[in-house]
């Protein structure tokens, strides 16, 4: 076992007990104003202590194809009730498109063949969901820093933000669309990637087709699927709720690391 995964589970063991207890009832505990204030308050002390415990490039574990779980259950959205996404899905996303903007200097417009013409990158990692439950896949993708890069980043860019295709909650201001965001440290991580595929075929429609975020060392709610639109920003206390996802504008902690 090496000593970053050895400092992960240490740092995980001391925060767990008041991370998982809080996220396990959060529809409910959600509602209340000081709750908030509580785990806003704990997501700042997690995020600091492991990014001072862990270096920033440090690996999330790797695994070997012996230890892929036999079911990896799909979480959330099994498939988008959309229409666009639905008429995507008919043509095996050939007419699919991922749009970079933002705070970027070259948008993008890039096809899923574009993608995997890319350098790419495969890893065999665990998933771990807030509600308990983790499994074992192998995860075929573009790094996310390596977009960025053809983008050209300007000055100011600080945060990414991944639009989905899925929307959970049917809302005039788009509130209801999941979204996320991660900051430029773990954007530029190697194990950050742009999963195309997974077990070794395309990304199954439940696990996100045609496209989700890989970011290892956080939990499962920051792994966003059915990718539409990388925008880079300054900040995200404009988007929606101003917490920078569906669920942290939902009482969630942005910083989900493990």
């Amino acid at each position: 076992m090496n000593s970053g995964f050895s400092r992960r589970r240490i740092l995980a063991g001391l925060l767990s007990g008041a991370g998982t207890a809080l996220l396990t009832g959060c529809d409910r505990m959600t509602q209340s104003t000081a709750f908030g204030t509580v785990l806003r308050n704990t997501e700042k002390l997690t995020m600091s202590s492991q990014r001072l415990l862990l270096d920033r490039q440090s690996l999330a574990r790797e695994y070997s194809v012996a230890d892929l779980s036999p079911v990896f259950r799909a979480n959330g959205t099994q498939a988008p009730d959309s229409d666009e996404y639905n008429r995507l899905l008919e043509n095996e996303f050939v007419d699919w498109r991922l749009q970079v903007d933002g705070l970027v200097q070259q948008p993008l417009s890039l096809s899923l063949a574009q993608l995997k013409s890319l350098p790419s990158r495969t890893q065999i990692t665990r998933h771990d969901c807030v509600e308990g439950w983790s499994a074992i896949g192998q995860w075929q993708g573009v790094p996310l820093g390596q977009i960025l890069d053809l983008a050209r980043l300007k000055p100011g860019a600080r945060y990414v933000v991944l639009h989905c295709a899925d929307e959970l909650e049917v809302t005039f201001d788009g509130s209801g669309r999941y979204y996320e965001s991660i900051d430029l440290l773990d954007a530029y991580h190697p194990q950050t990637i742009l999963a195309y595929a997974m077990n070794g075929k395309n990304l199954p429609v439940a696990h996100g087709a045609p496209l989700r975020l890989r970011v290892e060392r956080q939990l499962g709610y920051k792994q966003a699927k059915y990718l539409m639109r990388i925008e880079v920003v300054s900040s995200f206390d404009t988007l929606w709720g101003g917490r920078g996802g569906y669920w942290e504008d939902r009482g969630y902690e942005w910083y989900a690391g493990i």
